[in-house]
């Protein structure tokens, strides 16, 4: 099974920088999207053999998530049942008969760490919100997590580390999360790769390769072994964000 995960910064900008064929390449059984900035029917885009699920945010042109799926989940959930933490579209959770697949775009600290608390808020919940799916069957999350794991997910560690997605408390929060008992996939199998998912537009960052790693999949340990793959498309042009692959078999 082939499982992409891409922060398209913006569905319809996306598509105009060849995203249906980008889509098309990448022949994924599941394609999640985050940060879509759209509501539904806004963007022309429905691939033929694929069913849809959207999560918009309330507030219009902002955050929100999608998948699309060639096998229809059990069950399809959006948010994590907390009301606080459900208004900005940010969580879609698929459920299929061995694993729940969960597709994240966790909120950013932003500048001078103006959200940092909420965040700090955020990180708990989620994590108790996957801890509760995967008491009854294997997670795999995806998405973009927002925050540069350790000092080699990040191209400049030292002059970042109290700018928002490498800050100490949210590096702990991924720790946390991984001591709960996710595996990160990529890490995994590619222990010492240097490799980034999103670059600034600014400073021609992405020219430069100045990135960050803040696009994940992180899966259940006990379906760790299954791994098949972990890639990221740092190839793959039309957003700040690159897609990111996970292969596995179950």
């Amino acid at each position: 099974m082939k499982l992409i995960s891409w922060n398209v910064n913006g569905l319809r900008a996306c598509l105009t920088h060849d995203f249906a064929a980008s889509f098309a390449a990448l022949d994924a059984d599941i394609f999640c999207l985050q940060e879509t900035k759209m509501q539904p029917g806004q963007a022309d885009f429905h691939p033929e053999g694929y069913t849809e699920y959207t999560n918009s945010a309330e507030k219009k042109g902002y955050s929100g998530t999608a998948c699309y799926c060639r096998t229809a989940p059990l069950t399809v959930t959006t948010g994590i049942g907390i009301e606080a933490h459900d208004h900005e579209g940010r969580v879609i959770t698929l459920e299929y008969p061995g694993f729940y697949l969960v597709n994240c775009y966790t909120p950013n600290s932003q500048d001078g760490l103006k959200r940092l608390d909420y965040r700090m808020e955020w990180e708990d919940a989620f994590r108790d919100y996957l801890l509760r799916l995967d008491a009854q069957k294997p997670v795999i999350l995806c998405g973009d997590l927002n925050v540069a794991h350790q000092e080699i997910d990040i191209k400049n560690p030292k002059t970042n580390r109290r700018n928002a997605g490498f800050t100490d408390e949210e590096r702990a929060k991924m720790t946390q999360l991984q001591a709960a008992g996710f595996a990160d996939s990529f890490r995994r199998l590619h222990p010492e790769e240097v490799k980034y998912s999103w670059w600034s537009y600014r400073f021609k960052a992405r020219e430069k390769n100045a990135g960050w790693r803040i696009d994940y999949f992180l899966v259940s340990e006990r379906i760790a072994d299954k791994i098949q793959a972990a890639e990221i498309h740092n190839e793959i042009f039309g957003s700040d964000h690159c897609p990111v692959e996970l292969q596995i078999d179950l």
